[in-house]
């Protein structure tokens, strides 16, 4: 079996090392998985109160902690699942495709799966989870 490298970044990273005791991502071989990011700031944990806000900042969150753990980022992504509170209205979906588009490109297309949940930690209202492959393509 592969070692298991953790990773957690500064701020809210570190936090929830030392205080929940759990990382942000874990590289197994050529493969990373990352823990749920949500739409809270990385240095202060604010979390925007708006659905578009909180799925921008999480694309972002995704982002910085897979070139953390050493990918090149979302391009490395084979595998996404959102959770979502309150149910996939038009608008969250409009921004989940304006925020997939974004950060996939036109071509890239990994296996996705939407979740529908009644919460989140407090004052969440979305959260992703990816996998990504960072070996030779």
């Amino acid at each position: 079996m592969s070692n298991l490298g953790y990773f957690s970044y500064e701020g809210f990273g570190e936090r929830a090392k030392q205080n929940a005791h759990y990382s942000q991502a874990v590289r197994i071989g050529d493969t990373i998985e990352i823990s749920g990011q949500g739409g809270w700031d990385r240095l202060t944990d604010a979390i925007p109160s708006s659905m578009p806000a909180q799925i921008a900042q999480a694309f972002d969150n995704v982002q910085h902690t897979l070139v953390n753990a050493g990918s090149k980022g979302w391009e490395d992504v084979y595998a996404m699942r959102v959770y979502v509170v309150g149910g996939l209205t038009d608008e969250t979906q409009t921004e989940l495709v304006k925020a997939t588009k974004k950060h996939f490109g036109a071509n890239h297309r990994p296996i996705s799966t939407g979740v529908v949940v009644e919460g989140l930690a407090s004052g969440m209202l979305f959260e992703v989870e990816v996998k990504a492959y960072v070996g030779e393509k």
